[in-house]
């Protein structure tokens, strides 16, 4: 026994020195992690620098409105615009669209500033048309303004303020109805005083499809400001609502301003009863797609221009051409369209780049020709 027990001692005191020697060289060993170098860095509070986005160019900016008339853009969602603006869906960069306002129309001499001739009137539509303008009603406007919806490249939207009876719009306006397809649209003020007979005849226009009527308020002569009081306010708005509800089966979503007026208290209140357009009688230029021009301050050149850029809501504050000054603005028009698509097709790249960087995997591929 005690022979065993000797064995087994000289069999540890030779064993030992090589396993202490062994687990020396382990410990030594540097120790390998799987952890990635950037999991280490952020443990080690180091944090990596953020990859650099790409830069998106300006607004685009022109020379062919009055400068203090800049643009202004209502989209917030930039990943949301690069998509509606370069889906080959939808409107082609460089879409615009002029809107005018057509007061009375005389037949011999105008005298006020808001109305215009029969022969001007003409020559203002025939203009529009040999240019390549078409007309386009309310409701593809919205889709336009709004989502980018494809509308013809030059669009006109035909504003006729006021209330008239068929034969005005048979004399004036049917003829580019029957012949181009050309609707107009009528800012229509639900006076509770109305003939009958004139009612009726807007109905069936309406139903025809000739004019497309929207909200102008109820009170002839009646004009909105942040000073009107809230019974005013809702009278005009609420009023018109109702109206249009019992006699034209429909909801107006556009609000043209009555006699121009208008401010922020009336703007709130109109998107509190969900329209989703308004329309001043402010002439500064064409529209286009997240791009509006809009005055910050007063103009003393054109004091009867309202400011309306910091009310913040440009699609509730549009502007208008007066129709007596819209021949003349005609090739401003598409010059500006023209200039906007080649801005755009300049900065395609840049933009599409951002696109597929910062917004891609949120908001899908834009869809391919």
């Amino acid at each position: 026994m005690n022979k065993q027990t000797d064995i087994i001692k000289q069999i540890l005191y030779r064993f030992t020195p090589i396993l202490l020697i062994l687990f020396t060289l382990i410990s030594c060993e540097p120790f390998r992690s799987n952890t990635s170098p950037q999991t280490e860095a952020a443990v080690a509070g180091v944090s990596e620098p953020a990859p650099t986005l790409p830069q998106l160019p300006p607004t685009f900016q022109t020379a062919l409105v009055n400068p203090l008339d800049t643009p202004h853009s209502y989209v917030d969602d930039t990943c949301r615009y690069l998509k509606n603006k370069w889906n080959p869906e939808s409107a082609a960069p460089g879409t615009i669209v002029m809107v005018i306002r057509v007061g009375n129309i005389e037949t011999s001499t105008a005298t006020e500033p808001d109305d215009i001739t029969q022969v001007n009137l003409i020559r203002t539509m025939q203009e529009l048309k040999f240019q390549g303008f078409e007309a386009i009603k309310m409701k593809e406007f919205l889709a336009f303004i709004e989502r980018n919806v494809k509308i013809p490249p030059r669009s006109v939207l035909v504003i006729q303020d006021g209330n008239y009876s068929a034969e005005h719009y048979d004399r004036y306006y049917r003829d580019y109805w029957n012949n181009w397809g050309w609707a107009v649209v009528n800012g229509w003020q639900s006076d509770s005083e109305l003939p009958e007979a004139l009612l009726r005849e807007n109905i069936e226009m309406e139903y025809e499809g000739m004019v497309d009527h929207q909200a102008q308020g109820v009170t002839p002569g009646t004009t909105l400001s942040d000073e009107s009081a809230k019974t005013v306010i809702a009278r005009e708005l609420q009023g018109a609502m109702d109206a249009f509800g019992y006699n034209y089966g429909k909801t107006p979503f556009a609000f043209i301003w009555p006699n121009g007026g208008f401010g922020q208290r009336p703007v709130e209140a109109a998107r509190l009863l969900k329209y989703q357009l308004g329309f001043t009688a402010n002439q500064r230029g064409p529209v286009m797609y997240n791009w509006i021009p809009l005055a910050d301050e007063a103009d003393p050149e054109r004091p009867g221009y309202i400011p309306e850029g910091l009310i913040n809501d440009p699609l509730m504050t549009l502007p208008r051409y007066q129709a007596n000054e819209a021949f003349d603005a005609i090739d401003q028009v598409r010059a500006i369209g023209k200039e906007a698509a080649a801005y755009a097709e300049a900065n395609k790249d840049v933009e599409l780049n951002y696109y597929d960087v910062v917004c891609s995997e949120t908001y899908g591929p834009i869809p391919t020709p």
